[in-house]
């Protein structure tokens, strides 16, 4: 340019490459940001499907038979044998196995980070490790002839959940937020001491 020395020239030159570096900066900045955003509302999605998925009304069918009748139907040999033996195992007589491949797929899930285990721990720790327990017995049958991979992505879930209970026993309660004092208006029912107290 006419009329610059040098100095200028690489003064302008310093500016103009500084005014490149920021502008990349910022760039990259609002990117990350929005890659934040995005992976937060995936996230969301994701553990609001797995929720919808919990509550479908065929998979509660399953839970509930798991709760109320599995630990009976595990007491006769045919029912065993079937669970045992190799090859396709009759959702119909045994509901447990959508139970376990419901887990599974959300262990896999989890184990994958495709569903953020915070979230979904904080939301179902108690429940895979109450379910674990009472399939515990069905699954040592059937990893007798399929081997230790057979649900194993339940079993992650299980061992992640305990371990995430262990770590808050008391849940995950916001600290310095009041909690609110029960009044237990059946308690003295159940114990035998009177009435129940009048509803407000």
């Amino acid at each position: 340019m006419p009329g610059l020395d040098a100095h200028a020239l690489e003064l302008l030159s310093a500016f103009s490459t500084l005014g490149q570096f920021i502008v990349i900066g910022v760039t990259a900045a609002v990117a990350a940001v929005q890659l934040r955003h995005l992976r937060t509302s995936n996230e969301l999605e994701a553990v609001l499907s797995v929720q919808r998925d919990f509550h479908s009304p065929s998979l509660q069918r399953a839970l509930q038979f798991v709760q109320a009748e599995l630990p009976g139907r595990l007491a006769e040999p045919s029912f065993r044998n079937e669970l045992e033996r190799i090859g396709f195992v009759d959702p119909q007589r045994h509901p447990e196995m959508e139970v376990c491949n419901w887990f599974n797929e959300i262990g896999s899930l989890v184990k994958n980070r495709l569903v953020a285990e915070s979230a979904f721990l904080d939301l179902f720790s108690k429940l895979v490790v109450h379910y674990w327990t009472l399939l515990e017995p069905a699954i040592a049958i059937l990893r007798r002839r399929r081997g230790d991979s057979q649900y194993e992505n339940f079993e992650y879930l299980a061992v992640r959940s305990r371990q995430w209970q262990a770590r808050n026993p008391e849940g995950l309660y916001p600290k310095g937020v009041p909690r609110i004092a029960l009044a237990d208006a059946y308690a003295g029912v159940e114990r035998g001491d009177g009435p129940a107290a009048p509803s407000p």
